[in-house]
């Protein structure tokens, strides 16, 4: 019998070489685009729009969209868009999601399309602003759209667009982002097999891309602890029972879960009070107390052990100088989790797209993503896009949420067409 090895050999090579010219094609057609795509990141960023209210920026989408002859469907989960393109070839589907809400932050960076957006959130007049790149994965994904669509023939199966809203987070009392994208349907009712994800990161050099299999980023949860005491005269204290020296003691005490109590060999984790209020004047001791803050955790039993360190610390302190202490903590995002063999499938397609030497693999990350929801209801894998201006140092450029953040036209190509690859190739049965 003779060996099947050289015929392998030449099926392999010739799976390359189809791999190698579509994506020559996709970076000629990503080329073709590319001011197409700056233009529209000038737009958004220009106009943003907070969670649950990104009228404009859907029907922006929407119109694109339809532009280009795909079924589309507005106002899921309130503002999102989702494009439906069905390849010339029967296939398995894919989502690819881009979020597009922006954040209550006054922009600082001196760009002729700077947001000069205000509006009120939570009663205080704040600014709007792009202030975590949602404006080039929104670009990026209309481009993507462009480029698959001008190659429908090649698509074997169904690529789902998907833009998603309020990814930071809907407003207080609303539904929102992809737990209600999934809710109403986005995954279930377009068969979704897997689903992919990208996130620009402004401290990353243009041209590189970082990936973790498993959990990449921490699960996300909101906690609120009311401290109640006795109110009293400022100049008798003794009189009182303290809410503000209890709150003072609660918030050095849980430092000592993370810092103390948990195996941090075994993954991250961390407690940050980011807000405290109580209390109307000087001379006046308050009744009561409220602070809030974030936990981040990365193993779903270490976030167990430690909402319960957290619940017994505050009320066991509280109760120590005769107060009494309520926590609320709400169910906030999950991890996102990197599945492995979709992983082990889809990095490869990057790593052609950007090359080998531009691929990272990192550790995880405490920031925290709902694309998470999508990755407990498909297989997915969630990627970071570099946005650095390469002459420039991290610290040249501000971080993601603050006012001074800032992201390269130029890293916008590259996303278009790790986008428009991972469709094509995945679709096609590459890696598998």
């Amino acid at each position: 019998m003779k060996s099947l090895f050289p015929f392998f050999l030449l099926l392999l090579s010739l799976t390359l070489s189809a791999q190698s010219d579509s994506h020559a094609k996709t970076a000629a057609a990503a080329a073709e685009v590319e001011a197409k795509v700056i233009e529209w990141r000038h737009h958004v960023h220009e106009n943003p729009e907070l969670s649950n209210r990104e009228f404009e920026t859907g029907k922006y989408i929407a119109a694109h969209l339809k532009s280009l002859g795909m079924e589309v469907q507005e106002n899921v989960a309130h503002t999102g868009v989702v494009g439906i393109l069905k390849g010339g070839k029967p296939g398995g589907v894919i989502a690819l999601r881009a979020d597009i809400d922006a954040l209550p932050v006054v922009e600082e960076v001196d760009l002729p399309w700077a947001s000069k957006v205000k509006t009120t959130y939570l009663g205080k007049d704040v600014g709007v602003m792009h202030a975590c790149g949602h404006d080039t994965h929104v670009a990026m994904l209309m481009g993507a759209a462009e480029v698959l669509t001008k190659r429908k023939a090649d698509i074997e199966g169904t690529v789902v667009f998907m833009f998603q809203p309020a990814e930071e987070g809907a407003p207080v009392g609303e539904e929102g982002g992809a737990e209600l994208m999934i809710k109403e349907g986005v995954l279930s009712d377009n068969k979704v097999d897997v689903a992919f994800g990208i996130h620009i990161n402004a401290q990353t050099p243009l041209g590189e891309v970082n990936y973790k299999p498993g959990g990449a980023m921490a699960a996300s949860n909101s906690f609120k602890i009311k401290v109640k005491g006795k109110q009293a005269h400022g100049s008798r204290p003794w009189t009182s029972v303290d809410p503000i020296v209890a709150a003072a003691q609660i918030i050095m005490g849980l430092q000592t879960i993370v810092s103390r109590q948990t195996e941090l060999t075994k993954e991250a984790a961390v407690i940050t009070v980011g807000k405290i209020e109580g209390g109307v004047r000087s001379n006046i001791i308050p009744d009561e107390v409220t602070m809030i803050g974030t936990i981040r955790t990365l193993d779903e039993d270490m976030k167990a052990d430690i909402f319960e360190r957290i619940e017994r610390t505050a009320t066991n302190i509280a109760a120590a100088s005769g107060a009494t202490a309520e926590v609320t903590i709400n169910k906030g995002y999950p991890v996102t989790f990197n599945d492995p063999d979709i992983t082990r499938r889809l990095m490869p397609i990057v790593a052609a797209t950007a090359g080998e030497d531009n691929i990272n693999l990192v550790r995880a990350i405490t920031g925290a993503e709902d694309f998470s929801f999508y990755a407990q209801e498909v297989p997915s894998l969630f990627v970071f896009l570099g946005g650095l201006d390469p002459a420039k140092e991290p610290t040249d450029v501000g971080g993601h949420h603050t006012p001074t953040f800032e992201i390269d036209d130029r890293s916008m190509k590259l996303g278009v067409e790790i986008y428009s690859n991972i469709a094509l190739d995945y679709l096609s049965g590459a890696g598998q």
